[in-house]
């Protein structure tokens, strides 16, 4: 009988130390939004993604002239050229380029993960795609849960619940976390309605007072494209 390969949930950056090296794939969420305006940049035919965790660092490279996304706090940090919302992505200016990102979680959390085999792109918007490429891998897999400032945040667990009830379904995987069986119920019970689920979310809200609704919407609606971006040294690529 072949061994079955374990998928776990890991709800913060701060506790993926627990999860570090067991892994050989590991999947960076961040839901609301910097890894949905990822998938929404190469869905619109960016070249590549240079994630970095500070403002420092994004600003040297716009002074090398790259195009640098930088969002601290929900919003577009002064004097760069856009923030995290997917809809920045979809220009046609994009189409080609490679682009720097700095987010509040996201790009942190990636850069966290970056010394696992492969670290992959997840989101809600290219979760079934996702989900047939990671049993296709046949691998471990844990999903890292972006947060907010290294809190537990409902949106991103519930993303990781909903790959990790694939996987365990597919009878190629096994589950030893109650970390993982909590986000598994978690996404069961909102998979009919995220956006009524998430209303009283804390980021949700926090968008919400920013009129990031539309951000919102796109961000949970669930299986809009087939990417599959992966992070190559340090810059993401469209597998």
């Amino acid at each position: 009988m072949k061994e079955k390969k374990f998928v776990e949930v890991c709800f913060t950056p701060q506790d993926y130390d627990y999860f570090k090296g067991r892994f050989e794939i590991v999947v960076v969420i961040d839901v609301l939004r910097a890894t949905s305006a990822i998938c929404s940049a190469f869905n619109n035919g960016v070249n590549s993604i240079i994630p970095v965790s500070t403002i420092e660092e994004a600003l040297e490279y716009k002074q090398k002239g790259y195009l640098v996304g930088a969002e601290r706090g929900g919003e577009i940090v002064p004097g760069f050229d856009f923030g995290n919302s997917p809809y920045s992505y979809m220009t046609p200016e994009l189409k080609g380029k490679d682009v720097v990102l700095s987010t509040t979680n996201g790009t942190r959390a990636i850069n966290i993960a970056k010394g696992a085999e492969k670290v992959v792109i997840g989101s809600l918007v290219n979760l079934q795609a996702l989900i047939d490429w990671l049993l296709a891998q046949n691998k471990n897999v844990v999903c890292l849960c972006s947060g907010w400032k290294d809190n537990f945040n409902l949106e991103d667990t519930i993303c990781g619940g909903a790959i990790c009830e694939a996987l365990l379904a597919s009878g190629q995987y096994t589950s030893d976390d109650d970390s993982s069986v909590a986000a598994k119920y978690l996404y069961l019970s909102s998979m009919d309605n995220y956006m009524g689920f998430l209303k009283s979310s804390s980021h949700r809200r926090r968008l919400k007072r920013l009129n990031l609704n539309e951000d919102i919407k796109y961000c949970l609606t669930p299986n809009q494209m087939n990417v599959i971006p992966i992070l190559h040294g340090n810059r993401i690529i469209n597998s």
